[in-house]
């Protein structure tokens, strides 16, 4: 692989950084008081970028002048531990929520599959859909704009129904007085036709908008807007970063941690920031 350009397209843009490089922990001192010159930290999140973007393994990191994969992969697991990548997407969120960016109106809810070749420690189960291969399975929420709002993961067989009540619970960002947007819509496609999720929209303060199982698909109504759509869009979204596309991190805070960066992307984008 080639020198990778400054103006390649591949590097955290300059905007970015500066939301970034605040989370960042402070270096911790080398155990024996002499080492090589550090790498910067820019070089090596650029490396992370990198990673995430292509898919590529850490060691192909080495043939592209960014950083080397020993450096970016170190500093990754640092800031992983530090919650930087979480903390980069909940910035983000609380900016656009600042903003006014987010339409807490109508959520969106669904669930995604991927591969995971390698498994892992955990969250990993056998795909219904890829002949029980390995597989992980992503629940995402996202507001009326498809900005992400909370993702968790788990075994690709895990039924989506069993996954609403976490993702629902684990908001990146507090919603607003209910009084302030109710009715709160919450799209689902016919995966969540289950009395239980009926009651756990009503537990948690929502109206949920599900197509029943068995329902004719009928043609929508001119003047009415498509709402669930936007939660597959962003799925779309995330698969463009390759590295989540198939999942090669055998840890799963690994895996976890590139959706985090992925998703703080994708918001910092929606609220006119480059990504």
């Amino acid at each position: 692989m080639g020198m990778v350009k400054q103006d390649d397209g591949w590097r955290l843009p300059d905007r970015l950084w500066a939301q970034m490089e605040p989370l960042l922990p402070p270096r911790k001192p080398h155990p024996l008081g002499c080492h090589n010159p550090r790498v910067c930290d820019r070089a090596a999140m650029d490396a992370i970028l990198f990673v995430l973007r292509t898919g590529c393994q850490w060691n192909a990191l080495n043939g592209t002048g960014i950083c080397s994969s020993s450096s970016a992969h170190r500093r990754f697991q640092e800031w992983v531990d530090a919650g930087v990548f979480e903390e980069f997407w909940m910035h983000g969120l609380l900016s656009a929520a600042a903003l006014r960016e987010i339409d807490w109106s109508w959520l969106s809810l669904d669930g995604a599959m991927t591969k995971a070749p390698l498994g892992g420690e955990k969250k990993i189960g056998p795909n219904p859909t890829d002949r029980g291969k390995g597989g992980v399975k992503r629940s995402l929420l996202t507001d009326a704009h498809g900005i992400p709002l909370a993702i968790v993961i788990d075994g690709a067989n895990r039924h989506d129904m069993k996954l609403a009540r976490p993702t629902l619970e684990s908001l990146e960002v507090g919603r607003p007085s209910l009084l302030a947007v109710w009715p709160q819509g919450l799209c689902l496609d016919k995966g969540y036709d289950y009395p239980q999720i009926q009651q756990l929209a009503l537990e948690l303060g929502y109206r949920a908008h599900i197509r029943s199982r068995g329902e004719e698909a009928q043609q929508r109504q001119t003047g009415t807007r498509a709402r669930r759509w936007v939660v597959e869009r962003t799925h779309s979204w995330l698969n463009r970063f390759r590295g989540l596309l198939i999942r090669w991190a055998k840890k799963a805070k690994n895996h976890l941690a590139f959706l985090h960066l992925a998703c703080g992307i994708i918001t910092w984008r929606s609220i006119g920031l480059p990504g």
